[in-house]
């Protein structure tokens, strides 16, 4: 075969349609096969759409195809991790690669994996991983004859057709040879006690925390509630998009919504005061409340907003959110509100036994995109954030968490920043009251955050 007419390219803007046909006609062939994504049955050509078109939208995520003769034949990604999650910020994943069975032996997936290696080069990445199904054997022989180094095995990676398969794990280091053997010397080596050799720790580096203004709605208007009691709010505005507008022309760049009377109806109600701040600002709005199906999800999604929070289906539901996850990467966050670490569901009206820390690492293996923690009994009460909770979930993590409820004062952001600079984990924090009640000037909000 004519290696010319074998091409790959990075993906950085929508498909056209012929392509996009192209592409989930391959992954549904290389599902079928007994591979990919982890599907074991194909989903569909609409839910394939939804998630290479998701995929665009999360930063961390480079797609990459291979054409023969101008058809798409397979394709590949390269995640990195999250910018706050520091120590892995010199790696990259290479995941969700495939060739589909009617094109493979043309050396497609070698053309493939050598342009995402050199994708992840050019990224400036040090090290590239990669994970395999046992029973991929052309797959192993590829990564193996690229120089990947085979250094460690899943005992129960998959469960297939009733039977446990493992999973192979590679590396593969991208740096030239000086820089490989500086790095291969720098890996900490015990000394006679027994404990690593001691190192000079590098200063760690600032990150900037978003600050995400909340609108709260109420019977249409913008309130605020303390201890999240439905009976104990406060109203502030009779026209949420200009309040929207507001905060945009003030500098903010998201906004955080949420439908009150949804959350304890279990479906949205705020439905015109919702689409009235999404068409109000170009800035991307994550909502909440209510929303507990794929239906509506779908719905809010194509109505322009750009994050999907999950609250209590999260606790009652947690199929509904790994579903959603992988058909809407980056778009789909957890809502996570705990009475004293205890998470509390149907608009903060029941409390479960679920420990908060325990919900966020299944929403983390879930695949959700962050994490918002809210302590409810801080939750407009002004008095600080729970920082001893937030960073303690953050530390567990490797997904950002957003702080919620009690910010009171300037100072109450400058602790937040002060422990983000320990716990990169913190992404931003979520604040309601204060900007309504004029305790705290937005400027200096987002001068203090260093919201991006």
């Amino acid at each position: 075969m004519d290696i010319m007419t074998v091409t790959c390219e990075r993906v950085v803007s929508s498909l056209p349609p012929d392509d996009m046909e192209a592409l989930c006609e391959a992954v549904t062939a290389a599902i079928l096969d007994g591979g990919g994504f982890g599907w074991l049955q194909p989903p569909g050509s609409q839910a394939l759409e939804r998630y290479f078109e998701g995929m665009l939208l999360v930063p961390e995520r480079s797609l990459y195809v291979v054409r023969d003769k101008g058809m798409i034949c397979g394709a590949g990604q390269l995640a990195r991790p999250p910018s706050s999650y520091e120590a892995h910020a010199a790696t990259v994943n290479l995941t969700g690669f495939f060739v589909a069975p009617y094109a493979r032996g043309r050396g497609l997936g070698r053309a493939l994996a050598n342009a995402m290696i050199q994708g992840a080069k050019a990224m400036g990445c040090k090290v590239i991983n990669c994970d395999v199904r046992e029973t991929h054997d052309a797959a192993i022989g590829l990564f193996r004859s690229l120089d990947f180094e085979h250094w460690g095995t899943h005992p129960y990676y998959a469960r297939i057709g009733g039977q446990t398969v493992r999973g192979l794990f590679f590396s593969k280091l991208l740096a030239g040879e000086h820089e490989a053997a500086r790095w291969q010397s720098s890996i900490a080596a015990p000394d006679a006690g027994g404990a690593p050799v001691p190192s000079e720790a590098p200063e760690k580096a600032a990150h900037g925390l978003t600050l995400y203004p909340a609108i709260d709605l109420k019977d249409g208007a913008c309130v605020r509630l303390r201890r999240g009691e439905m009976e104990d709010a406060t109203h502030y505005s009779d026209d949420p998009a200009a309040q929207a507008r507001l905060f945009e022309e003030a500098g903010c760049r998201h906004l955080h919504v949420v439908d009150l009377n949804g959350a304890f109806a279990g479906k949205s109600t705020n439905i015109p005061a919702i689409e009235s701040i999404v068409k109000a600002t170009s800035l991307p709005v994550q909502l909440g409340g209510g929303i507990r199906d794929m239906a509506a999800i779908e719905r809010w999604l194509e109505a322009g907003v750009s994050r999907i929070i999950l609250g209590s289906v999260a606790v009652k539901d947690p199929e509904l959110v790994r579903q959603a996850a992988r058909a809407f990467p980056g778009q789909i966050v957890a809502g996570i509100d705990a009475r004293q670490g205890r998470v509390a569901t149907e608009g903060w009206a029941e409390v479960s036994e679920l420990e908060a820390n325990d919900l966020a690492l299944r929403m983390e293996d879930a695949g959700v995109a962050a994490i918002i923690f809210t302590e409810i009994t801080r939750d407009g009460m002004l008095a600080g954030l729970d920082l001893e909770q937030t960073a303690d979930m953050a530390r567990r993590l490797s997904i950002p968490v957003i702080a919620s409820g009690g910010v009171g004062t300037l100072d109450h952001l400058k602790d937040l920043r002060e422990i983000a600079r320990t716990v990169p984990g913190i992404s931003g924090a979520i604040v309601g009251r204060a900007l309504y009640d004029g305790r705290i000037a937005l400027k200096d909000a987002l001068d203090v955050l260093g919201s991006c």
